[in-house]
């Protein structure tokens, strides 16, 4: 099978790994990116999937609350010198407004939201004509929260990563705290509890076939080998729980320590950072790819 240049670059953005690897894993594994990403982390070429999200767009995040309502949304542009323009500020502002009034189901109905200026989509669009380059709202989450329940926000570097997080117990220094920790650690899961049986058994299964291949285990008892196996899994997912994630204010303790320090509990929490899963287009890559693969 003829592994293509574009094929090569999605699977060296999304696992860090060295041109002429990517192209081996993609011929090994007749070009199935998911295989490829096993096949490097099995030759210990690739550490692990955390580079998968990799920035690849400009533009703002912004999170915003009123009362029980909570919101975070997206707009792209393609330079990051628009992100400082007046204009795509006050076109952030007043999306954020509209949208926190209207509570709109997803991004389409985002799109329909009417404003004091016009539709979102009309903004949208009269802004990339009048600041001279693309701009794009790209998605939006509403968040409720019950009366008992609170909101954590926190915004990095005035809009490049948001996180709002929903909390039970405890007070808005926690909340904050929380929205933080998301923002800077970025899990994926709550607790170990909500990691999909698919995840974890594709993990399992991918550890055990390095366990058969590393010489060191091969004389260990089956009772051994189970313990190391399942040490390795949970580690894997460590950082991808933000229960079991070291606390960024103190290294001494988990999240959930702190959260049992604090009588809280983390009801929900959602994380946008600028660009995450866009591809930036680069001129030259893919002649410099393909000339690496004559």
């Amino acid at each position: 099978m003829a592994i293509k240049a574009s094929q090569v670059k999605e699977l060296r953005e999304k696992t860090g790994a060295g041109m002429m690897d990517c192209k081996k894993a993609l011929t090994e594994t007749d070009g199935d990116i998911a295989a490829a990403i096993d096949w490097l982390r099995e030759k210990g070429i690739a550490k692990s999937q955390k580079k998968a999200g990799r920035i690849a767009a400009e533009g703002l995040t912004r999170v915003a609350t009123e009362g029980n309502t909570g919101i975070i949304f997206e707009v792209n542009s393609e330079t990051d010198f628009v992100a400082k323009n007046e204009q795509f500020l006050h076109l952030l502002d007043v999306i954020e407004k509209a949208l926190l009034a209207a509570k709109p189901a997803n991004t389409e109905a985002a799109l329909e939201v009417e404003t004091p200026e016009g539709k979102v989509n009309d903004l949208v669009i009269n802004a990339t004509a009048t600041i001279g380059e693309k701009i794009s709202f790209r998605r939006v989450a509403v968040v409720e929260k019950a009366d008992d329940e609170t909101f954590g926000k926190y915004m990095h570097m005035g809009g490049t990563i948001s996180s709002l997080v929903v909390t039970k117990g405890g007070d808005k220094t926690v909340a904050k705290n929380l929205a933080m920790q998301v923002a800077s650690m970025n899990p994926i899961y709550a607790t170990e509890a909500d990691i999909p049986e698919t995840a974890f058994n594709h993990e399992k299964e991918l550890q055990m076939q390095m366990m058969k291949e590393d010489p060191k285990m091969a004389n260990k008892p089956e009772k051994v080998l189970q313990n190391i196996l399942k040490g390795k899994v949970k580690k894997h997912f460590k950082d991808q729980c933000l229960a079991d994630q070291e606390f960024f204010l103190d290294s001494k303790k988990s999240v959930s320590q702190y959260l049992k320090e604090e009588k809280a509990e983390v009801v929900s929490f959602v994380r946008y950072q600028v660009g995450e899963g866009i591809e930036k287009k680069e001129e030259d890559f893919a002649a410099e790819v393909a000339a690496q693969m004559k």
